[in-house]
């Protein structure tokens, strides 16, 4: 099951999956700020992936709510890991940290001229925050960074969501979202 928006070159899928699954250059790994995987996505791709991942987020140590850091990959089948600390619902200003928190995944890609990368619902397990409202700015701002970035080197941005309910909520705010060529 996917969504698919077209952005300029790049193309913005919902996919209901296993983000530890995807063939893509990059996953990001919803993060918290000291880098320690423990359950939800990080400990799917902690499990998968291996512990060689955690080994290198304990030699870079910390990243702040809003940031984003770069790993390997293990034994996962894309290459790298994007650690992306989202926000905890309620520590206020929640909407910029997550927003920071997705560009700051995709400046990585780019930097390290990556042509795909899959997103999870960044803070909505543990971190609490509403489905709903992740889903607005998750998607709005990955399809505003590549409005606003025409050399980015991404050409696939996969949102990849466990359940029916994330998968149906991000799915119809994605539908919502502009693009140049959307289809079902």
């Amino acid at each position: 099951m996917l969504r698919m928006v077209r952005v300029g070159k790049a193309e913005v899928l919902c996919v209901k999956g296993d983000i530890t699954e995807c063939d893509t250059d990059a996953i990001v790994n919803a993060a918290n700020e000291r880098l320690k995987m423990g359950g939800g996505v990080a400990g799917a791709i902690l499990r998968k992936g291996g512990y060689v991942i955690q080994e290198e987020c304990d030699r870079i140590g910390y990243c702040p709510v809003g940031g984003a850091v770069i790993t390997g990959a293990g034994k996962l089948k894309a290459r790298y890991v994007i650690h992306a600390v989202g926000p905890r619902w309620g520590e206020g200003d929640e909407e910029r940290k997550l927003r920071n928190a997705v560009i700051n995944s995709l400046k990585l890609a780019d930097q390290y001229s990556l042509k795909s990368i899959a997103f999870p619902a960044i803070s909505t397990g543990v971190f609490g925050y509403p489905m709903e409202k992740a889903a607005e700015t998750i998607t709005k701002t990955i399809i505003d960074y590549l409005h606003r970035e025409p050399t980015t080197s991404l050409e696939k941005v996969l949102i990849v969501l466990y359940d029916d309910n994330a998968y149906n909520i991000f799915s119809r705010v994605l539908n919502r979202q502009p693009s140049q060529n959307t289809q079902a």
